[in-house]
């Protein structure tokens, strides 16, 4: 297939970039190139010939037009959005804007480009979320695909309103759209204001090593490859219309994780004291949900998709990912906001 993939130099949508690539298909990737993107994460296909990059933003409408007419692509997989729930305490408009306005705007486009084309059914628009759309856990019970709606983060509302979007759009209009939503990713190329890789760099840099309230909230993580691979399992064999929740099944403490990854620094990068000496509890994120947690059984019995990466597999091959690659995370130590506490505004 020819796939579009929105928000390709990201975290995730890179990921999915390299697999597709790596699986025989035509990307294009189209990014705005916001704070959080980098094309060094897509650097090693960017001089392949099944590879092209545009600069554009998704709520550029004639811009998304011109995008869908020289390209033709067979599917969108639209992973572009802001996603960092702190940013989007302190600023919660750019979430709104990018989030619906640019998903809709997305969808109008894409929904023109399919008409234009004859509504072929092959095509797919993929819509990308997460399971923070459904709100919190108690220490029991897990999200499954027909989990009201309850987001508690000015983030979250924005996802909930666009997977709305989504559904809207091919129940009113027909266009054959698929929702995923997928738990905590981790892996190679996270961008450095997120849990895992401010652990990593704190600890490497010898400052406090923050944590939220007692450490407590729980979640269920993703390595992020084996998102990717689930997000094109479900691009393929997903029936148009459904929804998908995407687990990785390991769910863990916030502490639990901050420990093992100082545990595994303390091997891979030893010094005189250990790194979890570094650890300090902070005030809490306001409206911080306490636990998440996918219940994966129809991806898994519909598909036959299930995560093959662990948790403590995944947390030592992230571990290594950043040891090895101190260039990548040093160039983004100064974007705005690495390195600040956010979200304090409420």
């Amino acid at each position: 297939m020819k796939l579009l993939v929105t928000g390709g130099a990201g975290f995730i949508g890179s990921a999915v970039v390299r697999l597709a690539i790596a699986r025989g298909h035509d990307v294009v990737n189209l990014d705005a190139l916001t704070y959080a993107a980098c094309l060094d994460n897509v650097a090693s296909v960017a001089g392949n010939p099944a590879y092209s990059f545009e600069h554009a933003d998704i709520r550029n409408r004639p811009a998304l037009d011109r995008i869908f007419t020289a390209h033709k692509p067979d599917a969108v997989l639209h992973l572009a959005a802001e996603s960092h729930v702190d940013r989007s305490i302190d600023g919660p408009i750019t979430f709104i804007e990018t989030n619906v306005t640019g998903t809709c705007t997305l969808l109008e486009a894409a929904r023109g480009y399919w008409h234009e084309a004859g509504r072929p059914e092959s095509f797919r628009f993929h819509h990308v979320s997460t399971d923070e759309v459904y709100g919190s856990l108690g220490a029991d019970g897990e999200f499954t695909e027909d989990t009201p709606y309850s987001p508690n983060s000015p983030y979250s509302a924005s996802k909930a309103a666009s997977d709305h979007l989504v559904r809207a759009w091919g129940e009113t209009y027909g266009l054959p759209v698929l929702l995923t939503n997928c738990s905590n990713n981790y892996g190679p190329y996270h961008f450095p204001e997120k849990l895992i890789p401010v652990v990593i760099l704190n600890a490497l840099a010898g400052k406090s090593i923050p944590v939220y309230g007692k450490g407590e909230n729980v979640r269920d993580w993703l390595y992020v490859e084996d998102h990717a691979d689930a997000l094109l399992t479900v691009l393929s064999k997903g029936l148009p219309g459904r929804s998908y929740n995407i687990g990785g099944e390991n769910e863990a403490r916030n502490i639990d994780i901050v420990t093992a990854i100082c545990a595994l620094l303390d091997a891979k990068r030893p010094k005189a004291v250990p790194y979890a000496n570094q650890i300090t509890f902070v005030t809490d994120r306001p409206g911080h949900d306490a636990r998440y947690a996918i219940d994966p059984q129809r991806i898994r019995s519909e598909l036959g998709w299930r995560p093959s990466v662990t948790l403590e597999e995944g947390l030592a091959r992230t571990v290594d990912w950043y040891l090895d690659n101190e260039p990548w995370w040093r160039a983004l130590q100064n974007r705005s906001g690495v390195g600040a506490r956010l979200g304090l505004r409420a």
